[in-house]
């Protein structure tokens, strides 16, 4: 007697339904990773470049009861002149102090040494902000 067969022979006649719904299932994942990453990568790039000064404190030295020093690292472009904010706090974390140091087109990245007067003892310095100014 003979057999009878359930379905076609396997590779005589293509792929089936389910291999090719897996095959367009795997390209239009692979192409939406692309695109998140290619957007991720986009808003990085975006926002290192749109920063045109940034500057952090390495260290500080309390000097006296009125003054501070703030060794401080500037990174920008040569041609950007900016400000940065300095300001002190003492042990209650109340403000005793704050400089506007400023610098010009000339130098790139560069480490700042700045003196701050304080109307009282301080225990900390930080960086409020830098930005770019126009003029020279």
């Amino acid at each position: 007697m003979a057999t009878v067969r359930e379905g076609l022979p396997d590779g005589r006649y293509g792929r089936s339904a389910d291999q090719r719904a897996d095959r367009k299932l795997k390209i239009l994942g692979a192409v939406l990773g692309a695109g998140f990453l290619a957007m991720i990568a986009w808003f990085g790039y975006s926002y290192i470049t749109g920063q045109e000064i940034s500057g952090r404190v390495i260290a500080f030295k309390v000097v006296s009861d009125d003054a501070v020093e703030v060794r401080l690292e500037i990174t920008k472009d040569t041609g950007t002149a900016g400000v940065c904010t300095l300001r002190t706090l003492d042990a209650d974390h109340a403000e005793v102090g704050r400089k506007d140091f400023t610098f010009g087109k000339g130098q790139g990245d560069t480490v700042k040494v700045v003196t701050v007067r304080t109307t009282g003892r301080a225990t900390t310095a930080e960086l409020v902000g830098c930005d770019p100014v126009s003029g020279d």
